[in-house]
């Protein structure tokens, strides 16, 4: 049985190329691990992912710090789903069960039948015919980019709210101090 996994070890192709990229991910989600999907997105997904949570800890801190009550309940209320995980993959393990992203690839994933590289993009089709693309990262490992554009548009938003939020705390400040 060892020596059997150490030669499947040997054998299992690098993630520096989509195919070992894409097993990883498929040993990810057959194991129910959404953390373990996290090195191998690509690089603004992991960096929007710790945006989120910067954002929403700076948010909690300045809300708790200036927002009398009952807006500091509800703001908290809003924002401490955020603050709870770790920063980065415990963020993107937390929008990937809102989101049902695990349950999606688990339906879809299955053995390789090809392979497209462009230059720093690729496409990994499956035996059923889906495709799944890829961006090699500055690190060389290939990440998935299917979740890019939601977590870069939540971060986006994040930061749009730090500023209100911010702008609300500053009103809130200066009123309290007038009094």
């Amino acid at each position: 049985m060892g020596l059997a996994l150490f030669a499947a070890w040997l054998l299992f192709p690098t993630d520096r190329t989509p195919k070992g990229a894409y097993y990883r991910v498929v040993v990810a989600v057959n194991r129910g691990q959404p953390e373990a999907l996290f090195p191998y997105v690509e690089t603004e997904a992991q960096h929007a992912a710790f945006t989120i949570g910067d954002y929403a800890r700076k948010s909690k801190a300045r809300v708790e710090q200036a927002y009398p009550e009952p807006d500091r309940s509800k703001e908290l209320a809003r924002i401490n789903a955020l603050t709870v995980p770790e920063p980065g993959p415990g963020i993107f393990a937390m929008y990937a069960a809102r989101e049902g992203w695990v349950n999606r690839l688990r339906r879809d994933l299955s053995g390789v039948q090809s392979v497209q590289v462009d230059q720093d993009r690729a496409t990994v089709e499956t035996a059923r015919g889906t495709r799944y693309p890829f961006r090699r990262r500055e690190n060389g490992i290939w990440g998935l980019t299917l979740f890019t554009a939601r977590l870069v548009e939540d971060s986006e938003k994040a930061a749009r709210d730090f500023a209100q939020i911010d702008a609300a705390a500053h009103d809130y400040e200066v009123a309290a101090s007038a009094k």
